[in-house]
């Protein structure tokens, strides 16, 4: 039986009748809690695949990219290799390769050249000299690994018969007294273990090929003493940091070693970013500790003052309360991509409408990307203001017609419940629209976590906090990483601490040579 109305047809007792009636309404309200919570599971598990199994990006395109287009595109190359193998002339006729030599090698790339002159200078027909007409230059890309090589410092001692005495070079200052490492080797073992996130373990696996033994505790023991060198470097990136008026936040889970356990408790890294809209070079600073209580955050910004843009964390809540001066800036990029979860999982019309309104507000935001901070507000002002007050009058209009605790109800409650913070961005020209600068910055980070599993300790986690804050800064400042952080090993045992912003990864300091 499908409804009451049904039971019109049967000669029921009062009793009876009303008593089917309440069974009929139960099961219709079961069937509905069910309906619900089969598309909220539709929906996580269609979240699960696409982190799983599909690409990251939430661009919303009626094409969806090809999952293994990697393989595609290797299975091509080999199919065309094999064909123009197949085809190729008779020997000593070589057939142009399509599209051999398109790409431009970078120019500051060292060039080393190979002259491929004739055996002879005469014409083989009349015996006339060759006259040179032109050159074909074509180049090739090449590599040359990890090469290891000894610095041999060699200090004469001079003597005077007259006074007795013996004079000598000093020894040339180190950032380890006596160690046998020189900066360029500190440095590649750096940047493997928190640039490339590759294991001590693994270098040292490097190093026995060419028959170099570097234990794994000499290994260890380099980069506890670089971390404690440069972290002075890296607590005034906070302190600089600091001084801007417009930060980004975030955090995500690391696992920390549990000592004598074997066992890993969760702890986070805390990533603090400028804005890019705001004036000055870009700084990355992370902070580890062993919770996400919001406390992490309070402490580390003490007593700053300004726009912070994070999402909807409880533990950021108190930093927003009335006296402290920290205005709450909504990130966009965490409201879309609710709603892209849902379209994903179950092609809703309404996420599909949302997703077209939102991304309306961000072609604003590409075309005033290279406009002055004046000019974006001007142009934020004009275009976007009218388009979020009918989003906002959309979204409450529409939520009047979703079933509560649906996917699609929740979706919505989250972009209305943070929207006074989420519109706060068309205020002005300097605030940034999402929290998309300071999670790029944490996901070469996530990525490495496969690699490297946990953390030692904390003592580990806040020594790669202060070196993944250095050589993030520096990559976001256009600099290499390695001619960094090698330029400045060479130069700080002798530098003087009142000249230590000289030092710091970011543009106009330093000598370092920038990614060209």
């Amino acid at each position: 039986m499908k409804s009451p109305s049904e039971l019109n047809q049967f000669d029921l007792n009062p009793d009876v009748r009303a008593w089917v009636v309440a069974a009929l309404e139960e099961r219709d309200q079961q069937l509905h809690q069910k309906d619900q919570k089969i598309q909220l599971l539709v929906q996580e598990l269609a979240h699960l695949k696409r982190m799983k199994f599909g690409t990251r990006s939430e661009a919303y395109s009626q094409v969806q990219p090809d999952l293994f287009e990697e393989v595609v595109a290797e299975d091509q190359a080999e199919l065309t290799d094999a064909l123009e193998q197949e085809s190729q002339p008779a020997v000593g006729a070589q057939a142009p390769r399509q599209g051999a030599g398109r790409q431009t090698l970078p120019e500051h790339l060292e060039r080393i050249i190979h002259r491929h002159e004739p055996a002879s200078c005469t014409c083989g027909q009349c015996g006339q000299d060759l006259v040179l007409i032109r050159e074909d230059v074509t180049e090739q890309l090449d590599v040359v690994p990890a090469k290891f090589f000894v610095h041999r410092h060699v200090r004469p001692q001079y003597a005077c018969r007259h006074c007795e005495t013996v004079q000598a070079e000093p020894v040339p200052a180190a950032i380890i007294d006596g160690s046998m490492a020189s900066p360029g080797l500190l440095t590649w073992v750096v940047i493997n273990k928190f640039l490339d996130h590759l294991p001590l373990y693994r270098q040292v696996q490097i190093a026995a090929r060419q028959k170099v033994h570097l234990p794994i505790s000499t290994l260890a023991e380099w980069v506890g003493r670089t971390g404690v060198a440069l972290q002075p470097l890296s607590l005034r990136l906070g302190e600089l940091l600091r001084e801007r008026q417009i930060l980004h936040a975030d955090e995500t889970p690391v696992n920390q070693l549990a000592p004598g356990q074997g066992k890993t408790h969760r702890s986070y890294l805390w990533a603090y970013r400028s804005c890019d809209l705001d004036e000055g070079p870009p700084i990355i600073v992370f902070d580890y500790q062993t919770g996400r209580s919001g406390e992490h955050a309070r402490n580390f910004l003490g007593t700053w003052r300004g726009h912070l843009m994070v999402d909807d964390f409880a533990g950021y809540k108190k930093l927003f309360a009335e006296g402290r001066g920290v205005i709450d800036l909504g990130c966009w990029a965490h409201a879309r991509r609710k709603f892209f979860d849902l379209n994903e999982a179950n092609k809703s019309p309404i996420a599909a409408q949302a997703l077209e309104r939102i991304g309306a507000l961000y072609a604003i935001e590409r075309r005033g990307r290279a406009l002055g901070a004046a000019a974006r507000t001007a142009l934020r002002q004009e275009e976007a203001y009218p388009l979020l007050t009918d989003l906002h009058q959309w979204l409450v209009t529409t939520r009047k017609t979703v079933a509560d605790s649906s996917g699609t109800a929740r979706a919505m409650d989250y972009t209305l419940k943070r929207w006074p913070a989420l519109t706060r961005y068309a205020e002005s020209g300097i605030y940034p629209i999402d929290n998309n600068a300071a999670e790029n910055c944490i996901r070469p980070v996530v990525i490495g976590k496969k690699n490297w599993l946990y953390m030692g300790s904390e003592r580990a986690g806040r020594r790669a906090a202060h070196l993944q804050s250095l050589l993030g800064t520096a990559k976001l400042n256009g600099l290499d990483p390695h001619a960094w952080l090698k330029d400045t090993l060479e130069k700080l045992p002798t530098w003087p601490h009142s000249r230590l912003d000289e030092l710091l990864p970011l543009r106009g300091h330093g000598t370092a040579p920038s990614i060209s």
